[in-house]
């Protein structure tokens, strides 16, 4: 095994959290809670991955509050689901993986049927094409009410999630959700002093991070995932992302997961290989939606060929700009090689549609240094977040022999 595989594989420790090794499952929304809840699909499908072999798994999209999410099928924390997320945590221990979740707010990108009749709060009033379906088309700016909540909110389930067993808690600065919303210069045009200058337009995600780190004390790990560029005009750019991470370093984030694009505008930016809209299209049953999608695609569904490490460039910068951060690099990680150069350059490695493809990869790496994933990078298991079995391979599960 060469040396950066046997670091790959051997354990690390990120603010005295030990993790048998330095992969990490991608926080990608599993399309497991229907109504909100954890289903038993869920727990099952961390447990496989944690039987597979990866240091750490990720809960997506942890809501801190029921209008924190994108759309109803996704858990908020709240005492009612305590029993489904214990059983989630117990389940992954037993497989010796450590667990984190993702917590995540859409601010004003959202879905969410419970907000017809009263409007989403972002940083400023914006239109938000995917929730007009639902009557949520036009978001509003919060206020300082608003905020104080906010920042409480992400407390008390922060300090909620830990309760119930996870190890880790990522919180989400980028892809276009809420705090990300604050952090870009396309969503945030606010003329006070959370709006104009970077380090106004990052005063509420420090906040946040403020509050989450006071909730679950200092010996517990946080991670943040943040965008190096949104992929469209008038957005983040690079130069502003370094700002950012300087910023969460200073305050206290233990590691940066360095990411790219928007959910809402360039999901393609962060999903390389085929288009996502037609795979899209074909699996969103409500047909309002579906217009929006096809109506839409020359403008937010852009084609990014897939290559490896498609972040390197963007993620070095930040591990070159951190003082205390460890930094675990996400984007394109699928061949032997590319782990390898991702592990001398970085802390960390999380993948997402690889482990999709399979979730035995990191066994497979340890005993085969041949080995080749099998995924195509087609894109087909992004656009399954509401498929009755949530996110799989349907290319794997199609070729796949019978028992």
């Amino acid at each position: 095994m060469s040396d950066m595989l046997d670091k790959c594989f051997s354990a690390a420790t990120l603010n005295g959290l030990t993790l048998r090794n330095r992969v990490i499952t991608a926080a990608t929304f599993e399309g497991m809670t229907p109504g909100g809840v954890p289903g038993q699909n869920l727990i099952e499908y961390h447990r496989r991955l944690a039987q597979g072999g990866v240091g750490m798994n990720t809960v997506a999209y942890c809501a801190p509050e029921a209008d924190g999410r994108l759309m109803e099928d996704m858990i908020f924390m709240r005492e009612s689901i305590r029993p489904q997320l214990e059983q989630l945590a117990a389940a992954v221990h037993a497989e010796g993986g450590a667990l984190s979740g993702q917590l995540s707010h859409a601010g004003h990108f959202t879905q969410n049927r419970a907000f017809r009749g009263k409007r989403p709060l972002g940083p400023s009033h914006g239109f938000n094409l995917s929730g007009l379906p639902y009557g949520n088309g036009l978001g509003a700016a919060m206020g300082d009410k608003e905020m104080e909540a906010f920042v409480r909110n992400f407390s008390k389930a922060a300090a909620f999630m830990k309760s119930t067993g996870m190890d880790a808690i990522e919180i989400h600065f980028g892809h276009g959700y809420g705090l990300s919303q604050f952090i870009s210069p396309k969503t945030n045009r606010r003329k006070d002093k959370y709006g104009g200058s970077i380090n106004n337009r990052m005063r509420l995600p420090l906040r946040v991070l403020a509050g989450v780190r006071a909730a679950v004390g200092d010996d517990f790990p946080l991670l943040g995932k943040m965008g190096l560029t949104d992929g469209v005009r008038g957005g983040l750019g690079i130069d502003d992302a370094i700002s950012v991470a300087k910023l969460l370093d200073a305050e206290g984030i233990d590691c940066l997961i360095p990411s790219g694009g928007t959910s809402s505008m360039n999901p393609g930016y962060m999903f390389r290989g085929d288009n996502l809209w037609q795979h899209l299209l074909a699996a969103e049953p409500n047909r309002l939606l579906a217009m929006g999608i096809f109506f839409m695609r020359p403008f937010m569904f852009h084609s990014y060929p897939y290559e490896e490490l498609y972040f390197l460039d963007g993620s070095r910068r930040v591990r070159d700009a951190v003082q205390r951060a460890k930094v675990c690099y996400i984007g394109g990680v699928s061949t032997v090689e590319s782990l390898e150069t991702a592990m001398r350059e970085f802390d960390f490695v999380a993948i997402g549609r690889a482990l999709v493809a399979d979730p035995d990869m990191v066994k497979h790496i340890m005993s085969d240094h041949q080995y080749r994933n099998p995924c195509t990078h087609c894109n087909q298991c992004s656009a399954l977040i509401k498929h009755p079995d949530g996110i799989h391979c349907p290319v794997v599960r199609a070729t796949a022999t019978p028992a």
